[in-house]
């Protein structure tokens, strides 16, 4: 296995909004990541960490429609439009806007609809 120092932003790490990298990793963790680019100008090498987490397709398998799942609150629309739920850490769905969830908060979501074309899922906090 070869060592690489490089760059890993904050949304190469997972598809939900997260505030700060430590809700994934630790410091000292090893991780595999795969490399997104490599800029020869400023001798630097990007990583993404979320692109070996799955594809959406790999992380709906096994999600059904009308079951109960349990996520984490990601972010809540300002407008209130909806909330992003975190089902997987490459999986997220919107559930319509309720008030007094906070982000990170733990809540159990119905799976109203699996719109695969469009890669959405539907749900409604329980």
């Amino acid at each position: 296995m070869m060592e690489l120092t490089g760059l890993l932003y904050i949304e190469d790490i997972s598809v939900a909004r997260i505030k700060t990298p430590a809700e994934r990793l630790k410091v000292g963790q090893r991780i595999d990541v795969v490399i997104k680019n490599i800029d020869k100008q400023k001798n630097r090498v990007y990583f993404s960490y979320k692109e070996i987490l799955g594809t959406w397709e790999d992380n709906i398998k096994d999600i059904q429609e009308k079951t109960i799942v349990q996520g984490i609150v990601r972010e809540t629309e300002k407008d209130k439009r909806g909330i992003f739920i975190e089902i997987k850490p490459n999986l997220i769905g919107m559930a319509e806007y309720k008030e007094g969830l906070k982000y990170g908060q733990k809540v159990d979501v119905y799976v109203k609809k699996i719109v695969r074309d469009k890669k959405k899922i539907k749900l409604i906090i329980k």
